[in-house]
């Protein structure tokens, strides 16, 4: 949480399965804390075990998820806590759903080459994708619809973590959803 009253906002990290998005989380995160502000994570695959430890992935499913996750958010930013999302949410609908719902959002596309995905698959979706045990794969099976106009972009295959989280912090100072020397810094003299 912040400390000094100012509102909350949110930071949806989208991108394919395996470009980098929970990494891209957990040093944004870390970042921000640098700076004082505390911000909840919602990474997708953690929610979705709670709210549905069966998932189909199938339209209706993913839909009614990615309400809920922009629910979960928006009622975090109402309450003054920052919060990252990370989710593929692989429909421009989804997210676009989430910006309308959420005051003071930013959209981070983290873009990674399907390929790079591919063979880094630490949940091992792309390859039960291709034995036919996972339906609906983003970017394989199902549609990804990357962001028109992000606010941000972030190469995963390349960007290190640490730089791409403090760019993303420039954006929020840029916009205004985080004071400049937030966190202690003071204004040179």
């Amino acid at each position: 949480m912040r400390s000094d009253g100012e509102p909350a906002f949110a930071v949806w990290l989208t991108g394919l399965p395996a470009s980098g998005k929970s990494t891209i989380a957990r040093a944004l995160a870390a970042e921000l804390a640098l700076k004082g502000v505390r911000a909840a994570v919602l990474e997708s695959d953690a929610v979705r075990r709670e709210i549905n430890p069966q998932p189909k992935y199938d339209d209706a499913e993913r839909d009614a998820f990615y309400a809920t996750l922009a629910c979960l958010a928006r009622m975090l930013v109402l309450h003054g806590v920052p919060v990252i999302v990370d989710a593929t949410a692989n429909r421009r609908a989804y997210r676009d759903r989430a910006r309308t719902a959420i005051p003071r959002f930013l959209e981070v596309h983290v873009r990674c080459p399907l390929a790079v995905c591919q063979a880094r698959d630490p949940k091992g979706i792309y390859r039960r994708g291709a034995e036919g045990t996972a339906r609906n794969v983003p970017g394989v099976s199902a549609p990804y619809e990357p962001p028109l106009l992000p606010e941000g972009i972030v190469d995963g295959e390349r960007d290190d973590p640490a730089v791409a989280a403090r760019q993303i912090v420039g954006t929020l100072e840029r916009k205004g959803f985080l004071p400049r020397g937030y966190g202690g810094a003071t204004e040179p003299g």
